[in-house]
């Protein structure tokens, strides 16, 4: 048994810094520079040798092998952070890792641990309150402008922050195309309904939003049609290939003529299922898989327009926005092969367009839910493949902003705001608690102060400016004009403090809220462990297999 770096004279948990602590500090430290528009990016090589360069903090933590168990909450933390809100996961560690690291000196003052989770959880949940209710603006008030503006606030950090004023802009007209109604009544926003592609060459600029679903695949023969209006599409994952006897079927003949016989009915089978399928009405036929010349003959014929080798996903997701079924067997529960005209789906019109240097196939006017594409432009595969990550960290936000209605300033202005109203809040408790209280206000300002540090800014100046600001608008009467400086935040280009709703730096109440909750969970779960211990399997003697 191996009991993690224990002293055997610290009791319970006094003394001594707590194993976890260590491991949410280091993990911390490795993203910390990454975080806020001016962070630095991290270049990740894995042992066979591919090169990932990210800003995202989830993907980072993502591709580190983390050993430690409390580690490994942390990165999970991130991918939790990702799934939920889509942005924020370089804050929610750093914000943990300051919980804890404040819990442990509480700690190491003989305060027992109980009594901070209290004085935490206390402190969260006045937190959240003051949030919804004092800091949070209603997007209505601000319009689609504040859309925009969110989508440039969550960009900012990212590789396309410097061309924001093309891609925010795009990222939300892709959002609003994909507005969808459940049957619950309840407006949703899937970030799965805008498909994003990757085109190498030319420059970011470039990049284009397209109305309808892209598909990456052209025409399977040059002589069908390249545009269809009013498709029926059917969707499919069957090998519209010959199909030849499966391996290990011998079939034994008399006759030399009943050869001949058997090749014509192996062409036949798939000449069948395709009449079948162009029967039920079907003028654009999708597959996964591929389709002979024999059968291209049939399509064109028709004047139908088919396409082989789709990706699966893509199949899905085009079955869902037209309405079709993905028909992976003809076969129905007779043992015949059948295919029927309600397994097509609907969309205005399927065409095949050249954009840049790659033939595309468009999907407009799907029926059940309204579908967009972006086609990124980039230099390289790790610059696309990071702008991809920031889009949908992007496209996040606007779908959280959307379904929740409400944003708060950014750049460090909610931070500081909960600071000094949970400062002084805690001067009202008259427990111990008051202590803990007091650490998670503190905890709070290490967002601020690590912005302003990888701006190459003076920390300690900047914050305490926003500090004398936010206080004077907590302390002013409803109706002064100090009011307004509860909105103020950090202007890190400048080195300044500015009023950040004025100035477009939002940020969805939802993120916030959950990043602080999230954060305050995983310090919480970390600080109820007091030991580490590990049960190592026993050696057994090696045997020598020699008998020697």
């Amino acid at each position: 048994m191996s009991i993690f770096g224990r002293d055997q004279k610290s009791g319970l948990f006094l003394g001594g810094d707590r194993v976890s602590v260590i491991a949410a500090q280091s993990i911390a430290n490795i993203i910390k520079s990454s975080l806020g528009p001016l962070g630095l990016d991290k270049m990740l090589v894995d042992n066979v040798g591919d090169v990932t360069i990210s800003n995202d903090g989830a993907t980072i933590l993502s591709l580190l092998e983390v050993e430690h168990p409390a580690g490994r909450i942390f990165v999970d933390l991130a991918q939790k952070q990702d799934k939920e809100v889509g942005d924020g996961t370089t804050s929610v560690v750093v914000i943990a890792a300051e919980l804890l690291r404040r819990a442990n000196e509480l700690v190491k003052m003989k305060i027992h641990p109980t009594t901070i989770i209290t004085g935490y959880r206390f402190a969260c949940r006045e937190a959240v309150k003051f949030m919804t209710e004092q800091l949070s603006v209603k997007v209505d008030t601000l319009g689609r402008e504040a859309l925009v503006n969110c989508a440039k606030t969550s960009m900012s950090s990212k590789i396309i922050g410097s061309d924001d004023d093309l891609f925010a802009p795009m990222a939300v007209d892709a959002m609003l195309a994909v507005k969808t109604i459940n049957n619950r009544g309840e407006t949703k926003y899937p970030v799965k309904a805008v498909n994003v592609l990757k085109a190498h060459g030319k420059s970011a600029r470039e990049s284009i939003f397209v109305k309808g679903y892209a598909l990456n695949c052209t025409v399977a023969s040059q002589a069908m049609k390249t545009r269809i209006t009013n498709a029926k599409i059917a969707c499919l994952d069957i090998n519209l290939q010959k199909t030849r006897m499966h391996m290990g079927v011998h079939i034994v003949i008399d006759d030399p003529s009943q050869l001949e016989d058997i090749r014509k009915r192996e062409s036949d089978i798939t000449l069948e299922r395709v009449r079948k399928i162009l029967a039920a009405g079907a003028n654009v036929i999708l597959t996964t898989k591929g389709i002979d010349d024999l059968c291209l003959k049939e399509f064109v014929e028709a004047g139908a327009m088919a396409v082989r080798r789709c990706k699966k996903e893509d199949l899905k997701r085009i079955a869902k926005a037209t309405g079709a079924t993905l028909v992976s067997s003809l076969a129905n529960l007779e043992g015949d092969e059948t295919f029927e005209p309600t397994l097509l789906g609907t969309a205005e019109e399927v065409v095949q367009e050249r954009i840049s240097d790659d033939e595309l196939i468009l999907v407009k006017g799907t029926k059940v839910v309204n579908s967009s594409s972006i086609i990124l432009r980039g230099a390289n595969d790790y610059m696309l493949d990071e702008m991809e990550r920031a889009l949908h960290d992007t496209l996040s936000i606007i779908k959280r902003t959307l379904e929740s209605g409400t944003v708060v300033p950014g750049g460090g202005a909610v931070e500081t705001a909960l600071n000094i109203y949970l400062e002084n809040f805690a001067t009202t408790l008259e427990s111990r608690e008051q202590l803990a209280m007091a650490e998670f206000a503190a905890a709070l300002l290490v967002i601020p102060k690590q912005l302003a540090v990888n701006a190459a800014k003076d920390a300690t100046d900047l914050v305490a400016k926003l500090r004398s600001y936010h206080s004077a608008a907590q302390n002013a009467p409803t109706g002064d004009r100090k009011k307004v400086f509860m909105r103020y935040g950090l202007d890190l280009l400048k080195g300044e403090v500015r009023d950040n709703v004025t100035a477009g730096v939002l940020e969805p109440t939802v993120s916030k809220v959950r990043s602080l909750k999230s954060a305050f969970e995983a310090a919480v779960s970390l600080l109820r462990i007091d030991d580490a211990i590990q049960c190592a399997p026993e050696q057994k003697e090696e045997r020598d297999p020699h008998g020697h």
